[in-house]
Order: structure tokens, then C-alpha cells, then sequence
């Protein structure tokens, strides 16, 4: 499970690699050919696309490792540092966004060349295939609970959005209203901080030990009062680890029953919560006596 998660993350990872190169060259090109300064700004995006990828790939890397003397919980949180770290570029780049929308509309610098319609395809293209990469990307980061891919997805999503950004410039400035293009770039400034709020939330819960949702401590509590032996739940603790989650539980036997009955009755437990979630890393049973 361990080495499928990895490969998926980084395979998912190397597509994006590829495909942002792809449309970075082809949008720098587009841009010097049909002079317009949104289209080279994108192509810069879509390259910074890059970094983030290869972020996510040594993040997983690392957070795959097996566990060892020092790190004996292993190193899933590292998924979580990348996350973290993509969050804060995403901000950054949003930021970056709004900041030259502002600028623009302040000093009523506005496109002074009519950009050709070789940058208006590049555009189109643009959105379509960075939009398809969000899908794409993230798909697998929910199959295999990646926060790390999940942000690069909204990367993706971002450099989308900077396109229609980029779309709307173009064509307004070809329809005589270059003014278009940064007030388009200040509304897809919000959509871009909002997610990377939203993935900085996430990973920084996965860090500090979130307890899982009602919902599923509520099915963890009914999985084991349906084994065989046991006759309540006193005590249930889950704490999420990266992508896993750790669970604590306490249940209560019939105090007449040996160590070696009430040790099975533990196991079953065990056994039951280990094969209904597949995500959970590691459980702690403990047997209290019942007065029966």
C-alpha cells in the first residue's frame, strides 16, 4: 500500500512536470510572437508549476520511508510539510496576481500593442488542458489521500484561472478595453488564496493530531461492540498522521473470562477496524474488566 501510494504521487507528479514544460515553452512562445505581456506572465506561472511538482515528489518521497529507530511513527507528516510548502507558493502566487492587477489599474498602465490571436489560442489551450491536469491530478490525490497532490492539483486550478485572466486581456484588449485583464486578474487573486487557505487547513490538522469526524469514531465505537466478547466501549481516541490515522481504543470483557480469551476478544477487534479502514496505521487495544 505503502509503495502504490508513492508511485502514484510521483507518476501523477511527472505528468504535470511534462505538461507544464510543454505549455511553458509554448506559451513564452506565444506570447514574444503575438507581443502580449499577460501571455508571458502565464508562461512563467505554468513553470513555477514545476517547482511545485517536484516539491510533492520529494515530500512523498520522504514520507514514505519505512520507519526507523528515530522515527519509529514513521515520516507521513513530511506530505504534509509539502503541502504546506505548496500552500504558501500558491498564496504567494495569487498574491503575486493581484499585486500587478493593482499596480495596472493604479498607474493605468494598460496593454499599449494589440496582442495577435496566436496568444488568444494559447489561452484557450491553456485552460483547457491545466483544467483537465486539476481533474486528473485531483482524482488520484483523493484515491490515494494526498494533501501533498492535492494542492498541486489546485496548482493547476490556479494556473487555469490565471489563464482565463490572461483570456479575458487578451480579448478585451482586442475589443478596445484593456482594462479587462486586471480587474479579471483581482477576482482570480480571492479563488486562489481561498484555496490555498483551504490546503494550508488541511495539512496543518493533519500535523497537530486532528481527531477523525464524528462519523467515523461513531462506526470505529460500532465495529467493535459488534465483535464477539465485547460488552462496551469506554475510552476511543483517533489522531490523524499525514495520510494515516492512529487509533486508541479501551473496551470492556467480562471480568471472569482469562487473559488468554480476553486477549482474543482484543485481536478480533483489531483484526475488524484494521480491515474495514485501511488507512488506519496502527491500533492500540486495551481490555477492561466488566462486572457481569
Amino acid at each position: 500500500m505503502e509503495n502504490e501510494f508513492e508511485k502514484t504521487a510521483i507518476r501523477v507528479s511527472l505528468v504535470s512536470v511534462v505538461w507544464n514544460l510543454i505549455l511553458s515553452v509554448f506559451k513564452l512562445i506565444a506570447g514574444f510572437v503575438a507581443h502580449s505581456g499577460a501571455m508571458i506572465s502565464d508562461a512563467v506561472h505554468s513553470a513555477s508549476d514545476v517547482f511545485s511538482s517536484i516539491i510533492v515528489m520529494i515530500g512523498v518521497r520522504i514520507s514514505g520511508k519505512a520507519s526507523d529507530k528515530d522515527h519509529p511513527y514513521g515520516h507521513e507528516r513530511m506530505e504534509c510539510v509539502a503541502a504546506i510548502v505548496l500552500a504558501t507558493v500558491l498564496a504567494g502566487t495569487g498574491v503575486g496576481i493581484g499585486y500587478a492587477a493593482v499596480k495596472t489599474l493604479l498607474d493605468g498602465e494598460y496593454a499599449s500593442e494589440i496582442p495577435g490571436m496566436l496568444a488568444l489560442i494559447a489561452a484557450v489551450v491553456s485552460i483547457l488542458v491545466k483544467e483537465a491536469m486539476f481533474w486528473y491530478t485531483r482524482y488520484y490525490a483523493k484515491k490515494i489521500d494526498s494533501s501533498a497532490v492535492m494542492a498541486d492539483a489546485w496548482h493547476h486550478r490556479s494556473d487555469a484561472l490565471s489563464s482565463v485572466g490572461a483570456l479575458i486581456g487578451i480579448g478585451g484588449a482586442r475589443l478596445g478595453f484593456p482594462i479587462m485583464e486586471p480587474i479579471a486578474s483581482i477576482v482570480i487573486c480571492v479563488f486562489i488564496e481561498k484555496a490555498a487557505f483551504d490546503i494550508f487547513k488541511d495539512a496543518i490538522d493533519k500535523m497537530v493530531d486532528k481527531a477523525c469526524d464524528e462519523q467515523t469514531e461513531e462506526a470505529l465505537k460500532n465495529c467493535a461492540l459488534n465483535t464477539k466478547g465485547v460488552e462496551q466501549v469506554d475510552l476511543l481516541k483517533t489522531r490523524i498522521f499525514g495520510n494515516k490515522v492512529y487509533v486508541e481504543m479501551e473496551i470492556g470483557a467480562d471480568e471472569n473470562l482469562s487473559l488468554k480469551d480476553s486477549h482474543a476478544i482484543a485481536e478480533n477487534v483489531h483484526d475488524a477496524i484494521e480491515q474495514g479502514w485501511p488507512k488506519i496505521k496502527h491500533i492500540l487495544i486495551h481490555v477492561n474488566p466488566v462486572r457481569m
